[in-house]
This record gives C-alpha cells, structure tokens and sequence, in this order.
C-alpha cells in the first residue's frame, strides 16, 4: 500500500508539472508545431539536470510563435482555380503532399486530373464566371488561390478576357467574402509593367500593360484591395515567366531551337528576360498562405537572376550539354510580319506562324525587384536559373518533346 501511495503521489506531481509547460493547444502525447504547410516536429532541447523524477524538463517556443490558425485544426481547405493547369497543378501536388485538404476548380480536365482525384482532390469542372460553381466550390473553404485565367487565346473575341479575368475574379471574391474565407490569394502578372524602361522595375513601377491579357489582369487588383478592405484578408502576386517541368510550352520554343543548333535573333539579343521556376513559385504561394503573411500586399515573384535573351539562349544550350549559334537579324521586318499575320489569321480562328507579342520578347525589358517579397513574406527562390533548365531539359526528354 506505502508503494502504491508513493506511485500516486508521484504521478501527481508528474501531472502538474506537465500542466506548466508551455504547450498550449498541444498535447504531451502530440508535441509538434503546427505550420501553415503542415505539423512538423520540434527539436526539443533537454535541460541538463533531469528533475527528480527522472523526467527531462524540455524547453519549447512560446506558445505566440505559432501562426495564428495553429491554434485550430492542423489541416486546412484550400481551394485551387485553374487548378489542373500548368502552375494550378504543381501548387495542388504541394498542398495534397503537406497534408491538406485541396479543390481544384478548372473549366476542363487537365493531363493529369484522375491522378489527382486518386490523390484524393476533389477536382470541379466549371467556370470562374458561373458564380453558381463558384459558390459551391469555396463552401467551407479557409484559403483560395485564385489562378485561373484567360491567357492570350487567340480565337475568343477581346471581351472574354474581361469575362474571365475581371469578372471571374469578381465571382471569387464575392463568394469567398460571403462564405467566411480566411485568405485570398491573387494571381495577376508582372507583364502589368509591359516594358520595364528602367529595369528591375519594383511593385511601384509604372503600369503599362500592353495587351488584353494584361490589362484585364491588373483590372482585377483594385477589385481585391476593395475586397481587403471589407475584411478579406488579400494578397497579390505578380509572377515572372513561370517555367519547368510539366509545362511544354512557355520554354519548348527555345529547346527545340537550341536543339537543332541555331537560335535566330532579332534585334541585339540584349533585351532583359526574368525566367521563374515553378517550385520557386510554389514556395511563395505556400508562404502567403498563412494567416498574417502579406496581408493587402502586392508582390513580385521572380527568381534571383535575369539574364539578356541571348544569354538565356546560351544557357539553354549549355543546360542541354550543346552549342547554339545565335545568328542576328533585324527587328522591324519580324514585327511587321507579326501584325499581319495576327489580323489575317484571327478572323478566321487559326493560329498564325508569328503574332506580335511573341516578336516582342525579342526587344522588351522583363527584369524584376524581388526584395520587397524576400523581405516580407520571406521569399527565397532555391532553385538557380541553370538547375532549372537543367530538369526541364530532363523531363522535355523524359516526355519526348526533343
């Protein structure tokens, strides 16, 4: 009996000394730190003297350091538009991987969208301008990144970029607003800076948007500042040219160029060109989920390196373990080429040879500041311009696109 009283009263004091440790909202069974990308362990450090109990004292971070929705369930509901796109698809995987709960919500089915059902996605066909869909799809929905858009199609008339890009957006927003949404993450584009005149060019740089695509993109941003100020929490992100595997068309042009051993120029190749890795994106995406990180903001999102057109090329080659010429050609009969075949092609709803905004790349400035994004919601783009195109190189290969 004197045993089993001594046992008692040890695991009496074995209870109130757990009862004061700094482990609010966790259980001493259950020692983690719940993040916004999912439950991690901490690196518990024991104190050199054990108590007299022989049970290690532990120090832990205060129970403030943790984000604020830490304090509810670990997983959360995350809505994906655009969602079995290039860039949609790469943040869902992401999502799904950390633990969470993800929709997608895309207009038709992607390449791999029953592999993400078998991950357990739920996967809407619908779209962002049906606002009944979309108030389904964000019921009991914490955070929506909001990618989906109409990106320079060439056979839908000018005011479906306004449909889709302004007023989807609209339909997003109201409906998120309406269903209680912690947080609502825009998409819009660096391409909003067209021209960067004096480049990098930061978030306050000019506007000077130079196509539909572009102009309906930054319509939509006062919208979700309006939306911010009416108690949705918002941020903005403007990517660069997001690339890598997965995707065969932002880069293939130049792959396969490079690949035969020629890359023609026009103009002097030395027009800046500011390339984003799709992890490297993804990372930023993820760290503006948590509660509290980029409220009301709007950021630029690149890598660390921009590099003049002809570099780019070059790097290419090299990533390919190849040399490319890069023989130079003057500019003006390509833009005017360019032009024609766009006014002559469209009516009848084929894709021209060459269209102007592709003629442009040969001669406008897309170089970008990413401080403000590495300073305030802790930005840092792992992954280096050459690694990059060195995987996107594999799989180009892997997926017989050289």
């Amino acid at each position: 009996m004197q045993v089993l009283s001594q046992q008692a009263t040890r695991w009496k004091t074995l209870r109130s000394r757990l009862k004061h440790w700094p482990m609010t909202g966790l259980s001493a069974t259950r020692l983690g730190r719940q993040t916004a990308i999912g439950l991690r362990p901490i690196h518990l450090r024991p104190v050199a003297k054990p108590s007299p109990l022989f049970i290690r004292r532990w120090e832990l971070p205060p129970a403030h350091s943790r984000p604020e929705w830490a304090d509810g369930e670990q997983k959360m509901r995350v809505l994906v538009t655009g969602g079995t796109g290039f860039t949609g698809k790469a943040l869902v995987k992401r999502l799904h991987d950390q633990g969470h709960d993800v929709i997608a919500l895309d207009y038709k089915e992607g390449v791999k969208t029953d592999e993400m059902r078998q991950w357990g996605v739920k996967v809407i066909i619908g779209s962002v301008t049906d606002a009944g869909v979309v108030r389904d799809a964000v019921h009991k929905v914490d955070v929506v990144h909001h990618l989906a858009a109409a990106f320079r199609e060439l056979d839908v008339p000018n005011s479906y970029y306004h449909e889709v890009n302004f007023g989807g957006t609209h339909n997003m927003l109201d409906a998120a607003r309406d269903a209680g949404v912690r947080r609502f993450i825009y998409c819009s584009t660096c391409g909003v800076h067209g021209n960067v005149k004096h480049p990098p060019a930061n978030e306050d740089a000019p506007i000077a948007a130079a196509d539909y695509y572009q102009q309906t993109k930054y319509e939509a941003e006062p919208l979700v500042h309006e939306y911010g100020q009416q108690g949705l929490k918002t941020v903005i992100v403007r990517p660069a040219a997001i690339y890598g595997p997965g995707d065969p068309e932002r880069f293939g042009m130049i792959f396969r160029r490079v690949a035969k051993g020629s890359f023609p120029i026009f103009g002097n190749g030395q027009a800046y060109y500011h390339p984003l890795y799709i992890d490297n994106f993804v990372d930023a995406l993820m760290n503006v989920t948590q509660d509290g990180v980029g409220d009301g903001r709007t950021y630029l999102i690149a890598d660390r390196e921009y590099v003049t057109i002809e570099d780019l090329v070059q790097r290419v080659a090299h990533a390919m373990d190849l040399t490319a010429r890069t023989p130079h050609f003057p500019f003006w009969p390509l833009w005017l080429a360019g032009h024609f075949f766009e006014k002559a092609c469209k009516p009848l709803r084929i894709t021209p040879p060459i269209f102007p905004r592709r003629v442009d790349w040969y001669r406008q400035n897309r170089a970008f500041d990413i401080s403000r994004a590495q300073k305030e919601i802790s930005y840092d783009p792992a992954v280096g311009l050459d690694e990059g195109l060195r995987a996107t190189a594999r799989w180009y290969r892997e997926e017989g696109y050289l």
